[in-house]
């Protein structure tokens, strides 16, 4: 028998539909039954028929014996089901999903032998496209002892957003942080004028902020195969805390791809990224924001993660880096917008 504390009040709320006379009563039917039983000592609530104030709940212990079996024998070999073991009341609410995935092991893991991604996967088990990504099918499989790396799938990140002028190899590819950066820059190359700042571009690529860390996947994987080949990578991002944070994530990670260059899957390749800091741009900026005074340029926004490491600072020479400090430590920065068309 389990038993928890209750108050009148929880009691009351339970039987909105009753006068104080008819509430005594039923109160009286639930410890007359053994559901209810007075806590001793308890204060009680002053009216007539006094009621107490606090009461001993009595309930059932639920009987787990057929949930036991069930999980014992039911199950494709591969799932573990100690968890649902160890909580019992849980496993009604996830019976079918793991009834679902055990066909699918029982039935169709012969289909895990070809990668897909990741809603592909989740539809295929559980017919439900978004269950992995948005429905917490992830931390189910978890529970069941199934890790993700068994099911063979692979996360999907936006397309890339880039442009092309020219598609020999190798050649200098720029990646900019900003929208409007990124459109100018297109449009000078759509007019054919293909260098910038001094350094000639054959792709831009638009980085959206943080949503290079994902989209570049697609870079590794190939958008298009002239990409992978010697090509010379620069960044060029805002002047704040959170632009540089962009960059040195980025080069921080060891990149994947999925297939090689003759489309057969790897699983063994790294691919650490080599990406140069956009020198002239940054240098272009600081010299802009010298000339309106750096306590004219726009405040931070508030709550930038501040932690960067030395991989932006130390490319940069100690005057420049003096200013860069300076400007970040004043609460100050500058965005890629302070250059225009004029300054390529």
């Amino acid at each position: 028998m389990k038993k928890c504390k209750v108050k009148l009040e929880d009691i009351i709320n339970e039987y909105p539909e009753l006068d104080y006379p008819e509430l005594c009563a039923q109160v009286a039917q639930l410890i007359d039954s053994g559901a209810l039983l007075p806590v001793k000592c308890a204060k009680n609530n002053g009216r007539k028929p006094a009621l107490p104030l606090r009461f001993w709940k009595l309930e059932e212990e639920p009987d787990f014996t057929e949930i036991y079996e069930e999980l014992k024998y039911k199950y494709h070999p591969l799932i573990n089901t100690s968890y649902y073991r160890t909580h019992p009341e849980l496993y009604e609410a996830d019976r079918s999903k793991l009834q679902l995935l055990s066909n699918y092991l029982k039935d169709h893991s012969d289909l895990l032998a070809v990668e897909e991604t990741m809603n592909e996967r989740s539809f295929e088990i559980f017919h439900r496209e978004k269950f992995f990504q948005r429905e917490g099918g992830l931390e189910f499989c978890r529970k069941a002892g199934i890790e993700a790396e068994k099911l063979s799938f692979y996360e999907t990140s936006e397309p890339l957003s880039y442009y092309s002028c020219s598609k020999q190899s190798p050649q200098n590819i720029l990646i900019i942080e900003n929208k409007d950066t990124f459109f100018d820059i297109r449009q000078c190359m759509n007019k054919g004028s293909n260098r910038i700042l001094g350094t000639e571009f054959g792709t831009v690529i638009y980085g959206a902020g943080k949503g290079i860390w994902k989209t570049f996947a697609d870079y590794v994987n190939g958008a298009e195969n002239y990409f992978l080949e010697d090509n010379t990578l620069f960044y060029f991002g805002d002047l704040d805390y959170e632009g540089i944070l962009i960059y040195e994530h980025l080069i921080a990670q060891n990149w994947n791809p999925r297939t090689d260059r003759a489309g057969e899957k790897r699983s063994d390749m790294a691919w650490t990224v080599d990406i140069q800091l956009f020198m002239s741009a940054y240098e272009k900026m600081l010299d802009k924001a010298l000339k309106i005074g750096f306590n004219n340029l726009p405040d931070m926004k508030e709550k930038q993660n501040a932690n960067i490491g030395t991989a932006f600072l130390k490319t940069f020479n100690t005057v420049c880096r003096s200013q860069i400090e300076e400007i970040l430590n004043s609460g100050k920065y500058i965005p890629q917008e302070i250059l225009n068309e004029h300054d390529w």
